[in-house]
């Protein structure tokens, strides 16, 4: 059984339950990214990105049946600190990398329970011709606009889907900058969301707080990241936490993750990253090179 499910399981849950631990008011934001019968062969459960159909569609039936609203993240963060007794639970679902797939598979669905949802777009992969990231076909952005007037919301993911925190800034710049105007350009409206690509360097907070002032300067009111976790009351929107999906998310696994269980692993993560990483020096920074884990 691998360590991040025994820790929810066996080890968290039981200590919510008998009151040791408290969960408190929180908003999940879920990370998917694509849902397809790709089996990731070779790949540990933790780093797979695929979801399967089926369980997908489990999902968003246990969603609706603990009586949750499926949000965009915009949506979550305008009505989480409002929330109160006898409001209805919100979800915020995510989606990153523009995968076909999403318009094929996963809008049905969402649409079927009356659920909407925010997709991170890489634009360099999405044109007016079909294109592919990564093995996967991307949407394209006719596509993309059908999904916007049936409620879809629309982010940034950067140009190419870089690991930021190894590139210079000035490009770390302009594959932001770039990526929202392409946006703006195809759906005429402003984009205010962002999504990290790969991990979050939270360690280096000179980084952190860098990337945060260029996304507030370009208009950004929300930046969701790879950090493990819920959102409480007081965190900062340009660096959510979200729960990682994956077709290994059982009924059990995934609803632990919907009631704070999981967000024990944040620790965990913050100190095995710790343990890997290394010093450099780039563009007057000291950076610390992360290797990859959730994209």
């Amino acid at each position: 059984m691998r360590l991040d499910r025994i820790v929810t399981l066996c080890l968290a849950r039981p200590l919510a339950a008998s009151g040791v631990v408290s969960r408190g008011h929180a908003l999940p934001i879920l990370m998917y990214h694509s849902i397809s019968d790709d089996a990731e062969a070779g790949v540990g459960p933790y780093y797979r990105v695929a979801t399967n159909p089926r369980r997908f569609a489990a999902h968003m039936q246990l969603l609706s049946e603990l009586g949750y609203a499926g949000v965009s993240v915009e949506e979550a963060m305008r009505n989480f600190s409002e929330a109160g007794p006898g409001t209805r639970r919100m979800v915020a679902i995510t989606f990153d990398d523009g995968f076909r797939d999403f318009h094929t598979t996963a809008w049905p669905v969402l649409k079927a329970h009356n659920f909407s949802a925010t997709m991170y777009l890489p634009t360099a992969f999405i044109s007016s011709e079909r294109r592919s990231f990564r093995g996967r076909e991307c949407m394209t952005w006719a596509e993309v606009r059908e999904l916007r007037a049936q409620g879809v919301q629309f982010g940034s993911h950067t140009v190419s889907h870089p690991e930021l925190y190894k590139i210079p800034w000035p490009d770390i710049v302009d594959e932001v900058v770039h990526s929202k105007k392409s946006i703006e350009q195809e759906l005429d409206e402003k984009i205010t969301s962002f999504g990290y690509p790969y991990a979050f360097p939270q360690q280096d907070q000179r980084f952190v707080g860098r990337m945060k002032e260029l996304l507030g300067a370009q208009g950004f009111r929300s930046c969701v990241t790879t950090r493990i976790g819920r959102v409480k009351s007081g965190d900062d929107p340009l660096s959510l936490r979200r729960l990682p999906v994956n077709s290994c998310d059982d009924d059990a696994l995934f609803v632990a993750k919907l009631d704070g269980h999981y967000d024990r692993i944040s620790l965990a993560q913050s100190c095995m990253r710790r343990m890997k990483t290394w010093t450099t020096r780039r563009d007057g920074l000291d950076q610390i090179i992360l290797p990859a884990a959730l994209e």
